[in-house]
């Protein structure tokens, strides 16, 4: 009934008219969630502040969208008590940045962000680019796939992975109940790209309480009825979450510059 109601909530706000304001090149958006504070770690500090050869982790992540000439904003969701450290590790970024707070979870730090999109008058047809932090390895023909979707007339676009190992699926935890259809399976990644008002209208039809049962960017798009093209990710493309993500990731970064100064 929960689920009903809610799909019914949001599709409703989306066949309402809207006549966005169009985007100019340039003024697409990126959105930095950077609020995690990556418990399972097990280290001193949130894993998107780790450095890896003198840069913390968010800094590589931010690059991908730093060098591109077609976005136009970068938003980095970031605690108040970490501002002035990502402040000092963005001073190359050309763009303007601007901030918001996190929220209690990840959507919520993702409605926070637009937010800020919405206050600073960026377009309302704006493709909005939403990515983790502690993604380092975000490649641009990810981020080209992501625009293209969007521009092609999807919705929404979400990068994916297809699954390699057989899935099951188990009503009790304790055994098998079915085997599920691998070629049908696909692991979501970041960033999610949608357009700005339509995305941001969304989560204005719907309570706090109802967000925190959302799992990921796309969930929102999806329960709205909307059209969410997968396109391809990369395996490189991974979440560092575990000690042994931070030790692939510094391997991978020795591989490529020859650095092994890893601090």
């Amino acid at each position: 009934m929960e689920n009903a109601y809610f799909r019914k909530k949001i599709q409703a706000a989306m066949h309402e008219n809207i006549a966005p304001r169009p985007a100019r090149g340039g003024e697409h958006i990126a959105i930095i969630l950077s609020g995690g504070i990556g418990s399972r770690m097990g280290t001193d500090r949130p894993k998107q502040y780790i450095e890896v050869q003198g840069r913390p982790i968010i800094a590589y992540a931010i690059d991908a969208f730093a060098r591109r000439n077609d976005i136009g904003r970068i938003v980095v969701v970031v605690a108040n008590e970490w501002k002035s450290y990502v402040e000092a590790a963005l001073q190359h970024v050309k763009q303007p940045i601007a901030y918001a707070s996190p929220g209690a979870t990840r959507q919520l730090s993702v409605f926070n962000g637009l937010e800020v999109c919405r206050t600073q008058g960026c377009a309302d047809n704006a493709i909005v680019i939403i990515h983790d932090a502690a993604r380092p390895l975000l490649g641009a023909d990810i981020i080209d796939r992501c625009i293209a979707g969007i521009e092609e007339g999807y919705d929404g676009v979400l990068p994916v992975v297809r699954v390699k190992d057989t899935i099951y699926q188990s009503e009790d935890g304790k055994t098998i109940s079915r085997l599920l259809n691998r070629q049908q399976l696909f692991a979501g990644q970041a960033p999610e790209s949608f357009r700005l008002k339509p995305y941001y209208d969304l989560h204005t039809r719907i309570s706090p309480n109802e967000l925190l049962r959302i799992n990921g960017s796309s969930e929102v798009a999806i329960l709205g009825g909307l059209r969410v093209k997968i396109v391809e990710g990369s395996e490189r493309n991974f979440k560092i979450t575990t000690p042994e993500d931070l030790s692939h990731f510094r391997q991978l970064l020795e591989s490529e510059t020859g650095d092994t100064a890893m601090r």
